[in-house]
């Protein structure tokens, strides 16, 4: 009564699961990944925010433009000529002497709408290229992070076939153990076996039943780490569409191709840094910038009943601003020598990283071999043992061992695929263009 409680309260879990679960392909997860995935959105936020730096840069070439509208009113001498003056009414009795010592409170509402342009302005010119490099090196890094999230879907996805593959097993190695169960209880009542033998395969019947509450627990973990890759909040148990297949694999690159977007973001962070450097190097020279204005003096608010303009240009040289120019100089060719050290070093380390991903999916191409060969011997020798045990020729011992060892033997030749498949996929990643 107990054993049938038991196995109607797993029964009726399985089913809510799988009333629960919803079925999803790998390329639906895939579009759902590059459409929501926070990540990949934050990358993309920090294109923009190196957009918007680049735009800064247009002040270069671009004008400064502004207009604005000034109210006073006053009566200090000089100012209440001057005011006047910009309004055009001087008059031959203004230059009486008591008026211009004394005069009376006078109002004055300048329109003026100014501009100034940049002419040779070297230093901004090379900031400009340093921010456009800026910009390009996040662009570079916003394409190797949807990469590096192709094969984090791939892994994951990976991992929820095999949680799937781990439970399908076990619920077929826990068939067979209570077809064993039965079998032994027969033989017990018949006196052919000991009430040990049938305790041993009671307990081993238990550990099934605990390793496949686990593997449940593994199909919840994967299905929630997809969802928070696709960003989704409802947690739902996720179904693979497909099942748990063998990957091919030819790869003839040999070295870390020099167009990898992290490699070419790198570059472009290092350009950054050399561009910062020249134009440290360029604020020694002078700067060239033209200006002008248009006036509107009125004693009337938005009026205009005198107008002038004036326009110009500005050489300007600052010789010397203490020794900051100096230093900064300097710290920016340091950082643009690191730069370059940097990525050499990742150059190396790619290469190193690209030699060992080979190697692995050498080991685990062996492996798979291997554990193909010990799989189809697992599964004869227990053939053989279920034959002989159910004619009372085998022990009971030697059927758990045979039968534990083919459930091993699956686990092993599924979990290899995974790390076949995943070393396969770390492959692709590492030689992608």
């Amino acid at each position: 009564m107990k054993n049938t409680l038991q196995i109607l309260v797993m029964l009726s879990a399985f089913f809510i699961n799988a009333q629960n679960s919803v079925l999803i392909t790998k390329g639906e997860v895939m579009n759902r990944v590059m459409e929501h995935n926070a990540t990949l959105k934050i990358t993309e936020k920090d294109i923009i925010a190196a957009e918007g730096d680049y735009r800064q840069t247009n002040a270069v070439l671009l004008p400064n433009i502004s207009l604005s509208h000034t109210g006073i009113a006053t009566n200090n001498p000089l100012m209440a000529f001057g005011v006047k003056l910009n309004q055009q009414i001087v008059t031959q009795a203004d230059f009486n002497p008591d008026l211009l010592n004394n005069p009376r409170q006078i109002e004055d509402y300048a329109t003026r709408f100014e501009i100034q342009q940049p002419l040779l302005n070297f230093d901004g010119f090379y900031q400009r290229k340093a921010a456009k490099a800026k910009m390009t090196a996040s662009e570079y890094q916003s394409d190797r992070t949807r990469d590096y999230l192709v094969l984090e879907v791939e892994k994951a996805y990976m991992q929820l076939q095999l949680a799937y593959k781990t439970v399908e097993v076990l619920e077929k190695t826990r068939e067979a153990a209570m077809e064993n169960k039965r079998l032994a209880e027969n033989s017990f009542k018949q006196g052919y076996l000991q009430k040990s033998d049938v305790l041993a395969v009671e307990v081993r019947v238990t550990e099934i039943d605990n390793q496949l509450q686990y593997a449940k627990s593994n199909i919840h973990n994967a299905s929630n780490y997809l969802s928070v890759m696709m960003n989704d909040s409802t947690y739902q148990i996720l179904t693979p569409a497909d099942s748990l297949k063998i990957f091919a694999n030819q790869f003839s690159m040999q070295n870390v191709s020099e167009n990898r977007k992290d490699i070419l973001a790198m570059e472009s962070a290092k350009e950054a840094y050399y561009q910062n450097y020249r134009s440290d190097k360029m604020s020694f020279l002078p700067k060239l910038n033209a200006f002008g204005s248009y006036e509107l003096h009125d004693d009337q608010v938005f009026q205009g009943g005198s107008d002038s303009y004036f326009f110009g240009a500005e050489l300007r040289w600052d010789v010397l601003n203490g020794t900051k120019r100096f230093g900064k100089a300097h710290k920016s060719k340091a950082e643009f020598e690191k730069a370059k050290l940097e990525l050499e070093q990742y150059k190396s380390e790619s290469q190193v990283e690209l030699n060992k991903a080979r190697r692995m999916l050498q080991d685990t191409k062996n492996n798979l071999e291997l554990t193909t060969l010990a799989l189809n011997q697992s599964k004869e020798a227990l053939r053989i043992r279920s034959n002989r045990f159910a004619q009372g020729l085998e022990k009971t011992s030697d059927l758990l061992m045979a039968e534990t060892q083919y459930a091993q033997k699956q686990l092993e030749y599924y979990f290899t695929i995974f790390q076949h498949n995943s070393a396969v996929a770390y492959m692709e990643f590492l030689t992608k263009e």
